[in-house]
């Protein structure tokens, strides 16, 4: 096999297109985290964006998006936004991943949201995880009906507080596809309010995600959507889609709403406004979110864990980083764990807010 490594911009409409082919020899690298369209927008604002392309004999038998950091660290595509990794290949491509590192120059690659089933990196998982999926294909009317048999009670709930809220507040109204500028600054400030409150870092107190989310806004590959109550936004939601699957990204709500549990009553909205533009099934993300179990249909199975070589910079990257994941990960798997550290980030939140 012959790989060569290429900046996202340098890929041409041959290669894009048989990106989209091998999107299809798959169900699962139809995520829009592994579309095109996400790489080469990352690669407008990061330098460190990097393509390998995997040909065998004539024929490209894979693409492998990545980042490529100081000696040799690398990370998927977009690291620390996306909830799905892997590489774009058809199922049972025979391929080393120490030789594709080392033909990428890179020391050592870590994962957290990879694909689990992709055989060349399933000696290097260190745990394996899931990510929530809802599933639309039969129309909303069957998601709801199968919501409303596997979750009654957080079904009911949120019809209660979306009654609620109308009454309160205003008639409740759902954009899908918001266009407005003005709508997806004040997602940006709500959701910034939201890590801050929450003790997380705060993704748009950094400039590239900003402009990449703007980027994305703008031609179409990322959908804002926005509940109204009244002439109130209360909440809204910055997906991706890519054909008929839409990847959640940023939630976010107005606090001053929070009562009527508006990111819920915003995600049910989502799911109707997904199914009639024909979106079949909407990516949750990985997260210890109580919420999305009723909302789940199915589950994506995906790992972590990290692909190394001898070198100089896969041994620092393990002293700096696995102790840390490690911890990370026992925390994501243990609910009382996770609430324990989630209130734990509240509290410094306050404390910090306080001292400033």
């Amino acid at each position: 096999m012959k790989i060569t490594v290429v900046r996202p911009r340098d890929l041409g409409t041959t290669e894009i297109g048989r990106w989209r082919e091998l999107q299809l020899t798959d169900p699962e690298l139809g995520s829009p985290f592994l579309a095109p369209e996400f790489t080469l927008g990352v690669g407008r604002f990061r330098n460190a964006a990097r393509v390998a392309v995997v040909e065998d004999g004539t024929r490209t038998v894979a693409f492998f998006p990545h980042e490529r950091g100081p000696a040799g660290i690398g990370h998927p595509i977009g690291f620390g936004l996306t909830d799905l990794q892997g590489i774009v290949a058809a199922p049972g491509l025979d391929l080393d991943a120490r030789a594709l590192l080392r033909a990428c120059g890179l020391g050592v690659w870590d994962f957290d949201h990879l694909l689990a089933h992709q055989a060349a990196f399933a000696p290097y998982h260190a745990a394996r995880r899931v990510e929530p999926v809802m599933d639309l294909g039969g129309g909303f009317a069957a998601f709801e009906e199968e919501m409303r048999r596997a979750a009654p009670k957080t079904h009911k709930t949120i019809r209660y507080k979306e009654r609620k809220l109308g009454r309160d507040v205003g008639e409740v109204r759902y954009e899908f596809a918001s266009a407005d500028t003005a709508d997806l600054r004040r997602l940006m400030k709500w959701k910034s309010a939201q890590y801050t409150r929450t003790g997380r870092t705060d993704r748009f107190a950094r400039p590239w995600i900003v402009r990449l989310v703007r980027y994305f806004h703008e031609t179409g590959f990322g959908v804002l959507s926005v509940l109204w109550a009244g002439d109130e936004p209360v909440s809204a939601h910055f997906g991706l889609r890519h054909g008929t699957v839409m990847a959640g990204w940023f939630p976010a709500y107005d606090v001053r709403f929070g009562k009527y549990s508006p990111g819920m009553i915003g995600h049910l909205r989502l799911a109707r406004g997904c199914a009639d533009a024909g979106i079949t099934e909407i990516a949750l993300g990985r997260g210890g979110k109580e919420f999305k179990e009723g909302f789940k249909s199915r589950e994506i199975p995906i790992a972590e864990g990290r692909v190394a070589r001898r070198t100089p910079g896969a041994g620092l990257h393990w002293v700096r980083a696995t102790p840390l994941n490690r911890a990370r990960g026992a925390v994501l798997d243990n609910p009382a764990l996770y609430k324990h550290a989630d209130r734990a980030l509240k509290t410094y939140a306050k404390l910090r807010g306080r001292t400033r």
